[in-house]
């Protein structure tokens, strides 16, 4: 077998083990970012996408190096990383999940900080939006109609359960708890309502920003559910390109770029 050969089947078992391991299968790298050493493998929760995506570009840009970053929901990463997935960089969207590769011993606890700030909305269909007033034992039941709600699994995923929990504390949780429509992560929960394949559904708020097919039409108050804190740590295989990323993540030009995406950017601190 050549070379050429020798590496594409290299490619196909590392893929295949991964997928056996359950690891996120790396996304390809753009072909300007090809042929250099440096890269950073970041885990993210899912939310994360469209602004870490354009953190990501400009840093590439500015220092000519690429993170390759998986998205998933925060519990499923945290999970991976357990197992022996190669994350240099881990970004969860609750402490929990942090806390629990904290005490695996997976990152640094000393690099550690919270980073972003998010709301949960309810949505709809953007043709189908109607307000509704959110308040103790609010009627979610008739909006939902014969349909279900969309959420990220409710027990796992840090958007379902922080949905979870305000609809607990507003006294709907049991007129609705029957009637989920439980996805991986919150991006999946967003793509059944801007489908149309289920009436509403609770996200974040940044999702719902970044989908055109969705209409948000109402805002969960902040104290019906845990505080929306996003943590950020190396983990111990970390190298110099991940700290510099991770000093890249810390800077004012990107605070910007998370801002444009909806997210509140916390002040840096041991959490």
């Amino acid at each position: 077998m050549d070379l050429v050969g020798r590496r594409w089947l290299g490619r196909m078992l590392g893929i295949a083990a991964g997928l056996l391991m359950g690891w996120p299968v790396p996304q390809p790298v753009p072909a300007q970012a090809q042929g250099r050493g440096g890269d950073v493998v970041v885990f993210a929760a899912a939310s994360l996408k469209n602004a870490l995506d354009a953190v990501n570009a400009q840093w590439q840009k500015e220092a000519g190096k690429y993170a390759k970053i998986s998205y998933a929901a925060s519990s499923a990463l945290a999970k991976q990383m357990q197992e022996g997935a190669p994350a240099q960089m881990f970004v969860s969207a609750d402490l929990d999940w942090m806390d629990y590769v904290e005490k695996k011993g997976l990152i640094k606890p000393e690099t550690r900080f919270n980073l972003l700030g998010n709301r949960i909305v309810l949505i709809a269909p953007k043709d189908r939006g109607r307000p509704v007033a959110i308040a103790p034992g609010f009627d979610l039941a008739k909006v939902l109609g014969d349909g279900r709600l969309a959420m990220a699994n409710v027990e796992s995923v840090p958007a379902g359960k922080y949905g979870k929990a305000a609809l607990e504390k507003l006294g709907v949780w049991a007129s609705v708890s029957g009637r989920l429509a439980q996805a991986e992560n919150v991006r999946a929960a967003l793509r059944l309502v801007s489908r149309g394949e289920a009436p509403a559904g609770i996200v974040y708020q940044t999702d719902a920003a970044s989908e055109p097919g969705v209409a948000i039409i109402a805002t969960f108050p902040e104290d019906t559910h845990p505080p929306i804190i996003y943590p950020i740590a190396l983990t111990t295989g970390a190298g110099a390109d991940a700290v510099a990323f991770l000093a890249h993540i810390r800077s004012d030009k990107a605070k910007l770029l998370f801002q444009a995406q909806g997210f509140t950017v916390l002040n840096a601190g041991r959490s």
